[in-house]
């Protein structure tokens, strides 16, 4: 009894030494647990800090702009950490191969090819998902068995970028209060952008293949009301494209797809679009819509003079209830090197802490706020009165059954571009109906259900 009391506390302790961010430090350095990252208090504690940082990012361009400046404030209060910032043009292929060498820097933005329970092999444990998820939105999108390893730099939520003026001249806005909330909706405005303007009312930016893959992104949260419907439910539900006869759910956000090109409401030449010319042409008001996240804001403002012009609105699906969702999920998170020195990891939090709540880098990018109950953006202004849900992860014992039943199903549901481009054609040629398409799609992800799904 003794000896398992004794092994009970030394589990327990090293528990806690997980949660805290406490881990081995280098030869000759102070052994005390750090604080967590929800602890810190940026410019009250340690503010005679000394420490040097290198932060690997992929927005080069803002290298020395944006951060530059940052890292001015930021010394205001710290000014004896030195920051600097390593731009990397390939970054999503080669960030992997850097951290296999420790000493790649200080703080990075996580890769997503890591896998989460991997995350610890690489990144320093810096709080719970218990201590910052009543504060923080995405508080879980970098972490593993309830510890976080990434902080959000800033959301993307799932939208339809559309152009203001051209939907006024349609009759459609924000102040009249008749923006479209069900896909009906929708399509009737698309009609009028067709009617009343020279606007192409939906640009698909078919030939692109990767745009036609972003429409997966939204038969989630945001379409069911259902934060587990994604990565918990779907694996282990037969007929998941079926309508459900609402306006809701996968089928939901397809029918607009299939509907606007059937109804000619899109460009003439889905094979010759061209996705840079997209964003001046939307910029310049030749394009009314286009169904992307609001990561494609700042893309599409700057491709031009009207950069008041371009926003994002929720995608238009309404809940039985009456409530609209959005779903809303992390962009690249802040980790913080395992192998850095006490001070430096001490100073990559307090930097990362002022990053995400003080710098305004998330409103600066049209992105959702990082820290709850901070203003949106004004391009994002529609997305403060509809409830924001995230795509929640499986539980552990559920970890790869999404990416099974997806990828034995043979749709690759937010990779593959076949299958929605398949609903395009059908559309543009009358070959296929919908419901023949997604009567298809059914049939495969019932055979991949049956095959890997424990409910089954």
């Amino acid at each position: 009894m003794m000896k398992r009391r004794w092994a009970l506390l030394l589990a327990a302790a090293l528990l806690a030494g997980a949660f805290t961010g406490c881990n081995p430090e280098k030869d000759g350095e102070e052994s005390s647990p750090l604080p967590s990252y929800s602890a810190l208090q940026v410019g009250e504690d340690y503010s005679d800090l000394k420490a040097e940082l290198r932060i690997l990012t992929n927005r080069t361009d803002l290298v020395n702009t944006d951060f530059a400046r940052y890292v001015q404030e930021f010394q205001k209060l710290y000014p004896n950490v030195s920051i600097s910032y390593e731009g990397m043009a390939d970054y999503a292929s080669g960030i992997t191969a850097r951290l296999s060498d420790s000493g790649w820097g200080e703080v990075c933005m996580v890769p997503t090819g890591i896998l989460v329970s991997d995350l610890g092999d690489y990144f320093h444990p810096l709080c719970t998902v218990a201590e910052i998820q009543d504060t923080y939105h995405f508080a879980s999108h970098r972490a593993y068995d309830g510890v976080v390893y990434g902080i959000p730099s800033t959301g993307n939520v799932k939208g339809v970028v559309y152009n203001k003026k051209v939907f006024a001249q349609a009759g459609y806005s924000e102040e009249q209060g008749n923006m479209p909330k069900t896909p009906d909706d929708f399509l009737t405005v698309l009609q009028a952008i067709k009617d009343k303007t020279d606007a192409i009312p939906l640009y698909t930016n078919f030939a692109a293949g990767w745009t036609i893959t972003e429409w997966d992104g939204y038969i989630g949260a945001g379409a069911t009301g259902d934060e587990e419907w994604l990565n918990v439910k779907m694996p282990q539900s037969k007929d998941p494209f079926a309508s459900r006869g609402d306006g809701t759910g996968p089928y939901a956000v397809y029918s607009v797809l299939y509907e606007a090109v059937l109804r000619e409401l899109t460009e003439e030449a889905p094979a010759a679009t061209d996705w840079e010319g997209s964003k001046s042409m939307f910029n310049r008001g030749e394009i009314g819509a286009m169904v992307l996240g609001s990561w494609a804001l700042p893309q599409i403002q700057q491709a031009g003079p009207n950069r008041e012009d371009v926003a994002c609105m929720p995608f238009p699906i309404t809940q039985s209830d009456g409530t609209q969702c959005a779903t809303a999920g992390a962009d690249y998170c802040y980790g913080v090197n395992k192998d850095a020195s006490r001070d430096q990891k001490l100073a990559a939090m307090l930097y990362i802490k002022w990053l995400s709540e003080s710098s305004g880098y998330a409103a600066a990018q049209g992105g959702v706020p990082v820290r709850k109950g901070q203003a949106y953006p004004e391009s994002l202004a529609a997305f403060a009165k509809v409830r924001i849900l995230e795509d929640k992860p499986a539980p552990l014992e559920l970890t790869t059954l999404q990416p099974d039943v997806n990828r034995e199903s043979g749709l690759l549901l937010g990779s593959d571009i076949t299958h929605g481009q398949r609903i395009v054609e059908a559309a543009f040629t009358g070959e296929e109906t919908l419901d023949d398409i997604l009567a298809d799609w059914n049939a495969s992800w019932n055979t991949a259900v049956e095959a890997y799904s424990p409910a089954a």
